[in-house]
């Protein structure tokens, strides 16, 4: 049954987001849809003011095509009558609504939800977390489970190449229906620093919360300040998880345990002698990696097929979430096994076999090094060669540092 405006009015009001209201006679008006863009307006949709670009335009266009009210932080003389509600704050009231409106407010035990932060590797982690549980799903005849990545987004209904690392509320909350309507048990999120910084994923509430690592990354007016508005941004997760699963061998560890403790509980991994799931013997073999993980409920032999010590790092994450979700260590290491990831240390050889192409995604301080670092041992002695970019209005700070580690590590820079 969809929710009245004058109901999703009372929900902004008891979050104290109300600034003033008109409802114009529509308090008793189903609310058909709820969005920001005027090409998704629909008779009877509630239609949201954002965006730093907004023009007044848009909200004529989608009160035009039937739209029967508008939110936003400031009024307007709209040519077309409309119920209205300005508020505070239009970040944080996009999860209230959202979460209403797809009736995801209240936790379905039914649904596992993983969010993966970090300022390098979330994307291999997903992908490596997927694998482990879409084997466990399969081996009790389950439904394959979803993602929100940079990549993909998947969640059984819609199956598409991502816009957003996260997606904005109404399309995050959007997709967590359609994944508990498909019956889907799992669901494997990547959680940038803006999401949490712009309270995209308010109203969330994760089985577990994944650290993976922090440096100086997205340190710009457009979008952090400084590092410890960042640092700070990516610690707000803990907040929202019931499981904390952080990395050990991560900068600003003890910060990073601190915030945990806002969980209820914490799982820890990396190669630490006092990590809960611990990573040791890292080797290379056969294109790949292999290493050792041992907890209290298995000391078992992994193996990868991704280059990079550091992926073995990415691994050991979503190892320790298995091992969270009590998938069996058989199941992870098949899983694991043949895990390729879309532009992260994809391999090609020239038909001579004298030219190596490695095609990564690294694009800020943290990657460059790692990637570097793993060039070195893997390929030792041979020319490096390496064409990069760092385009668009954000980051400034990477532009020096990629092109300074470039430098220092190769014998010619494209």
């Amino acid at each position: 049954m969809k929710m009245k405006l004058s109901e999703y009015l009372e929900e902004l009001k008891i979050a104290g987001m109300v600034v003033s209201y008109d409802l114009n006679g529509q308090e008793e008006t189903p609310v058909t849809s709820i969005m920001y863009d005027s090409r998704e307006a629909t008779k009877g949709g509630v239609f949201i003011c954002k965006g730093a670009n907004f023009s007044e335009e848009y909200l004529e266009s989608a009160l035009k095509k039937g739209c029967s009210a508008y939110i936003s932080e400031v009024g307007y003389q709209t040519k077309e009558k409309s119920a209205w509600i300005l508020v505070k704050d239009i970040r944080r009231v996009m999860p209230i609504l959202a979460a209403k409106f797809y009736g995801t407010d209240s936790k379905n035990k039914n649904l596992h939800l993983t969010g993966i932060t970090g300022t390098k590797g979330k994307t291999t982690t997903a992908y490596y977390l997927k694998a482990i549980l879409d084997c466990f799903e399969e081996s009790q005849n389950h439904a394959e489970t979803a993602i929100l990545s940079t990549i993909e987004v998947y969640d059984g209904k819609e199956r598409r190449p991502s816009v957003l690392t996260t997606p904005e509320a109404l399309e995050l909350h959007r997709h967590i229906r359609n994944a508990q309507d498909a019956g889907i048990s799992y669901l494997t999120m990547e959680v940038s620093s803006q999401a949490l910084k712009y309270q995209r994923i308010r109203k969330v509430q994760y089985d577990v919360g994944i650290f993976l690592n922090i440096s100086e990354d997205h340190i710009s007016p457009a979008e952090h300040g400084d590092f410890e508005d960042y640092f700070m941004s990516k610690l707000s997760l803990f907040k929202q998880v019931d499981t904390a699963c952080i990395n050990l061998d991560s900068d600003y560890e003890k910060r990073v345990c601190q915030a945990a403790h806002l969980a209820n509980r914490i799982v820890t991994f990396g190669k630490k002698e006092d990590a809960d799931v611990r990573l040791m013997a890292v080797r290379h073999c056969g294109g790949g990696l292999s290493f050792r993980v041992k907890c209290d409920k298995f000391d078992e032999e992994f193996h990868i097929g991704m280059q990079g010590d550091f992926n073995a790092e990415n691994a050991v994450a979503a190892i320790a979430v298995g091992y969270i979700y009590g998938v069996p260590a058989e199941i992870m290491k098949k899983a694991l096994a043949n895990v390729k990831v879309s532009g992260r240390m994809e391999e090609y050889k020239s038909n001579d076999k004298k030219i190596t192409v490695i095609v990564d995604y690294a694009h800020n301080r943290l990657s460059f090094e790692k990637l570097f670092d793993s060039v070195f041992q893997e390929h030792s002695g041979e020319k490096i060669v390496t064409v990069f970019g760092c385009p668009g209005q954000k980051a400034y700070n990477r532009r020096r540092e990629l092109g300074m580690i470039a430098g220092l590590f190769s014998h010619t820079v494209y």
